[in-house]
């Protein structure tokens, strides 16, 4: 029998649901078919309608009208972190199997609820965690499993958050206030967090978390900043400038009709400087960075120890030039570094040769963002729906775990760094 077309339903209308897993699903006309739509946004419905085809009367505004039965074989869940679990319930009632954005949610009673949920109504949940299906990611894990290094002790992570990536999401965007949104840890780190789960191949016995906020307040604002940075006397010389982040930035990469995360600030399609000028004049994306009503960290030191005695460090930081994360694994025969901003892999064997892997060479950057892994997820969602679960994927009982691990880290955080047991059983 051949692999059969699935429907596909999507909530959450925004860069993911439609710019990534919508257009990515909608490049694979024979395996999938996008026959309805939910956003609280009428604007983002509409382009996303058009853009995959899909009727008037299966775009829905309402969340209840749009759950009032099953409208595809398979939902992708793509709204803010604080619906997830409603809809994910609400979706597992219906029949659905799921395609579920991180993080899941930043509350651990939440994570029990829906796992209750899906062992009570069956169905597949595969959480967003992109990074697992890189070409990249996965060499390392491939190296690391063959035994050529020996056994794994250490891992010490840096995710190199960008200055101008921690401006737009975590300063003036979506993530910026923990009292609307995830945790930082959370809401940027929990790819890394899970990763460091999968390497380590081991649940987390305990963790400490250091970090707060110690840039992007108004005490560190230049003298004579104005609330946004259009009429702003420092707009051409302020390295966190929204004119130089997102005019200046597009205008530099050709004009193109959509790139992230120019399209984020504007629902336009093509973009245009008026259309971008006017986001700056009027939405949130045009704030002084020194003046938006952001408190997440903007740098975070974690310590994890595994059950099976690995430890790993992670270093998450707004203040670097460049984004991309460094990972070292250090092992009983070798050293592994994986370097994602510069772009290779080195294995260093102890006392033999060591050589170096072009990450391009491995071919995750034909296929899109994350190194592939945007791509890489859909294709394993495919698979899972045709009963062929591939080893990675990431599941809901796998994903839990990682999302327990940066939860207590931000409880560590906020106790000055206290040594928390991750599970209640310890």
């Amino acid at each position: 029998m051949p692999d059969k077309t699935f429907t596909a339903a999507i909530i959450g209308c925004g860069n993911r649901g439609t710019d990534v897993y919508g257009n990515i699903m909608h490049g694979m006309p024979d395996k999938y078919k996008i026959t309805a739509l939910c956003d609280i946004n009428a604007e983002r419905l509409d382009i996303a309608g058009k853009k995959f085809d899909v009727p008037d009367a299966l775009r829905f505004i309402d969340e209840v009208e749009f759950f009032a039965e099953k409208r595809a074989d398979v939902l992708v869940i793509a709204t803010l972190d604080g619906d997830h679990v409603r809809q994910a319930v609400r979706a597992l009632e219906l029949g659905y199997d799921i395609l579920l954005e991180k993080p899941i949610t930043d509350k651990i009673e939440e994570c029990e609820k829906l796992l209750a949920a899906r062992k009570k109504y069956g169905g597949k949940i595969i959480v967003c965690h992109v990074l697992r299906y890189s070409p990249a990611f996965l060499e390392c894990e491939k190296i690391l499993q063959s035994g050529e290094l020996g056994r794994l002790v250490a891992i010490q992570a840096i995710e190199q958050v960008a200055y101008w990536h921690q401006a737009h999401s975590f300063v003036r965007g979506n993530w910026r206030n923990r009292e609307e949104t995830a945790p930082m840890i959370l809401a940027k780190c929990c790819h890394d967090i899970d990763l460091l789960q999968y390497y380590a191949q081991s649940e987390c016995d305990s963790v400490s978390s250091v970090g707060d906020l110690a840039y992007f307040n108004p005490d560190n604002a230049p003298d004579g900043a104005t609330a946004r940075c259009y009429d702003c006397p420092h707009v051409d010389s302020c390295a966190y400038s929204a004119v130089k982040l997102y005019v200046d930035d597009w205008k530099n990469k050709g004009c193109p009709d959509h790139k992230w995360p120019q399209c984020v600030i504007t629902n336009a399609r093509p973009l245009t400087e008026p259309a971008l000028i006017k986001a700056l004049r009027e939405g949130p994306y045009g704030r002084c960075v020194f003046a938006c009503d952001n408190n997440v960290v903007d740098h975070q030191l974690s310590d994890f120890v595994f059950k099976n005695g690995v430890k790993a460090s992670l270093l998450m930081t707004a203040f670097t030039a460049n984004g991309g994360r460094n990972i070292r694994f250090c092992c009983t025969l070798g050293e592994l570094v994986l370097d994602e901003e510069n772009g290779y892999i080195a294995v260093k064997p102890f006392g033999a040769s060591q050589r170096a892997i072009d990450i391009k060479s491995l071919g995750g950057d034909a296929n899109g963002g994350h190194g592939g892994g945007d791509y890489g997820i859909i294709e394993a969602l495919y698979a899972a729906l045709n009963g062929n679960n591939a080893a990675g994927v990431t599941t809901l009982e796998q994903s839990i775990e990682s999302h327990l691990m940066a939860l207590r880290a931000e409880q560590s955080r906020l106790t000055g760094g206290k040594t928390l047991a991750v599970h209640d059983d310890n």
